[in-house]
């Protein structure tokens, strides 16, 4: 099948539904499609169910005989049948359901809002997918397919004793765009622009559509208007979008300890002891709160380059950091109308807190993704090393290295720093090479290459020492968006 010149991108997600649908596979297969709210996941779906004139049913939030009834008549229309299907059960459901779509792809979106009603419908699946016995099995090769976008209720249905684990066939993951394909979508030619938005707005598809009233900035000195009309505006769908998204997760208990501890690492404390000292709490009181905003994709825990037990946690969705840093600490003035107001006074916030911490996750994507540096790296981090000689740490933006080899020191393929607003000179380049003597001891530098990234641009003497030497790199807006 040929994917619809109506989805953008996706290539890699259409390939996997049609390998599920297409596979050999003669009984019921299961497939489970998940991905954060708002990444284009129901229209996927429904892509694939047009083109393989499949069943599609959209799950509300609704008690279990709402929920059968609702797709009862869902069948009945789907099949061109008068009135509707009454179901008894959901094991009267699903044998009805596949029954009538045997050998047909059989799409249930939003499944945790079914499985928040009916927790044993899982065990119900499971059962469905195990029989052999059942009519259907007969018909062809028919796909059954649970979406949801509750990350960590759709998480769990695979793992440890969860009733459906290893019954899955696929496993898709529909991700936010990566910043590149970002700035296509926005048809962000500007890359300063397109860094920008993608801090504000990241990669998730529908916050360039209707959650904008599709309008994007035409040009960078667009960009403070557009904010204040589109995001700060309290009439403006994104407004909100923050605390929806942490409201709309299963396993949050309380929302005040979730915004408060991704309001610690907004503020730049990554450790954990850090967030717990922001906070006003014990460590262990944030391992629940961290354990839900992991499975939730909404922070990573990355580990430091250096330090093989120190981990650092970073916020995963550019719009939480957006709002954690600039609007929570001004909502009540935001509530007030007064949003152009606060995004004047939040530009310092918005640079060291935002952007500066974006710009560097730029830079290490784009590290992850080049051999400009010898060769593709096995890892891409960040991390702390201290100078003995003058007993200070030091902050490594950057460190990509290569897989360890038998008997062999892993190499350091290049030790970078990033800037957003920041002219950068040959003090950075001296602290680079620094890092490098210092890593000296433990790793394999002999190649090691010094990597500048800065969006301000560079000194007259950084340019001409990065002529002179190619182990030096000078690395700006456009290099991080050329493929």
């Amino acid at each position: 099948m040929d994917k619809p010149s109506s989805l953008f991108a996706r290539d890699s997600e259409w390939r996997a539904l049609v390998r599920f649908v297409n596979s050999p596979e003669p009984d019921l297969t299961l497939g489970i499609v998940s991905g954060r709210r708002r990444q284009g996941k129901t229209f996927l779906l429904q892509s694939l169910t047009r083109a393989t004139g499949g069943f599609y049913f959209a799950a509300e939030e609704a008690t279990e005989a709402e929920s059968l009834a609702q797709l009862g008549t869902a069948l009945a229309a789907y099949l061109r049948t008068p009135g509707t299907f009454a179901f008894t059960s959901w094991k009267d459901a699903f044998d009805q359901v596949l029954e009538h779509c045997r050998g047909r792809t059989v799409v249930i979106d939003e499944f945790p809002y079914l499985l928040s009603a009916s927790p044993s419908l899982a065990s119900v699946i499971q059962h469905q997918v195990d029989s052999r016995e059942q009519p259907w099995n007969d018909g062809g090769r028919t796909r059954l397919v649970l979406c949801g976008s509750a990350m960590s209720v759709m998480g769990g249905l695979l793992h440890g004793n969860a009733p459906l684990r290893g019954r899955a066939s696929l496993e898709l993951v529909v991700k936010p765009f990566d910043y590149r394909t970002a700035a296509r979508f926005w048809d962000a030619d500007d890359t300063r622009l397109a860094m920008l938005l993608h801090s504000v707005t990241g990669g998730t598809p529908a916050y360039r559509t209707r959650f904008v009233g599709h309008r994007a900035p035409e040009s960078l000195e667009g960009f403070d208007r557009w904010v204040v009309e589109r995001v700060l505006d309290k009439e403006s769908p994104l407004y909100r979008e923050g605390r929806y998204l942490i409201a709309s997760e299963g396993g949050v208990r309380s929302a005040s300890l979730y915004h408060a501890v991704l309001g610690a690492i907004a503020a730049g404390r990554h450790t954990r002891s850090g967030i717990a000292e922001h906070c006003g709490r014990q460590a262990s009181d944030l391992t629940h709160a961290l354990s839900v905003l992991e499975d939730c994709d909404l922070i990573r825990i990355e580990p430091d380059a250096f330090k093989a037990n120190r981990h650092l946690f970073r916020i995963g969705e550019p719009l939480i950091l957006f709002y954690e840093a600039v609007m929570r600490p001004a909502w009540s003035r935001l509530e007030l109308g007064q949003a152009e107001a606060v995004w004047r006074d939040s530009a310092p916030t918005f640079a060291s807190r935002v952007m500066g911490p974006h710009f560097e996750l730029l830079c290490r994507a784009y590290a992850a993704t080049t051999d400009r540096f010898g060769a593709y790296p096995a890892e891409v981090s960040s991390g702390t090393l201290t100078d003995k000689a003058t007993k200070s740490p030091i902050e490594v933006d950057v460190v990509a290295v290569t897989a360890p080899e038998a008997n062999r020191p892993k190499r350091v393929l290049c030790v970078g720093e990033a800037k957003w607003g920041t002219r950068m000179d040959m003090h950075h380049l001296a602290r680079l090479g620094r890092v490098r003597d210092l890593l000296a001891a433990r790793y394999d530098v002999s190649g090691t290459a010094l990597a500048c990234f800065s969006a301000a641009g560079f000194s007259d003497d950084l340019t001409a020492a990065a002529a002179n030497d190619a182990r030096v790199h000078l690395i700006g807006p456009d290099d991080l968006y050329s493929e």
